[in-house]
């Protein structure tokens, strides 16, 4: 099958002040396009022919770095845009919030410990929210890598993955530079906690 930039649901400008146009308009189409163009180019002739994007994380041990690289940047870009919204920001609710408080202590908690997993990512990754064992946990992992990838050393501890932040420097730095901090700050204002619950009840239930 041959993998496609999906569409986004708002423009380029609707998550301003918070991340830029400009920094949406590259990072979509420019960063996250050639991931595509070069996961196409990558994978003819590879056991992950024909696989679906999740398949292909579930198999990474056995394929390229090319799709390594390239298909962990797909699929990490697709739910991200999936993630953030103009009308995100606030406080998550029902099951989801339960879940953090019984998980993390509290909500505020939760964000300390999320926060600090996308600060201390050294050079270019993700911080994640998964379920993995019954429970909520966050991890970080680097590059491209994601909690599906079947390579323990690489995925973060594993767990279906309910939320992702993009700490590469493309995702932040036309508008904060080096002020990471700023930037994971502002990534509250606009996570759409109704997609991270729908994603925690696929993952609970």
């Amino acid at each position: 099958m041959s993998f496609t930039l999906p569409e986004l649901h708002y423009d380029y400008a609707a998550l301003e002040p918070h991340i830029d146009a400009k920094t949406m308009e590259i990072h979509h189409s420019k960063h996250h396009n050639a991931y595509v163009t070069n996961l196409n180019n990558a994978i003819g002739g590879t056991a992950g022919e024909g696989k679906n994007i999740i398949e292909l994380q579930e198999m990474m041990s056995h394929l390229p770095v090319a799709i390594r690289n390239n298909g962990g940047g797909h699929y990490n870009h697709s739910l991200f845009w999936e993630l953030i919204s103009p009308n995100g920001g606030g406080n998550p609710s029902g099951e989801l919030a339960e879940a953090i408080d019984k998980d993390f202590g509290s909500f505020d908690e939760f964000k300390t410990a999320f926060a600090n997993a996308a600060t201390t990512r050294f050079g270019s990754g993700w911080a994640w929210l998964v379920y993995k064992d019954g429970k909520l946990a966050v991890c970080s992992t680097a590059n491209q890598d994601n909690p599906l990838m079947d390579i323990p050393e690489a995925n973060g501890g594993g767990g279906r993955p309910l939320m992702a932040l993009d700490v590469w420097e493309h995702a932040y730095y036309l508008n904060y530079q080096n002020r990471r901090p700023d930037y994971i700050s502002a990534f509250w204002n606009v996570i759409d906690w109704t997609e991270v619950a729908g994603k925690y009840r696929m993952a609970s239930h």
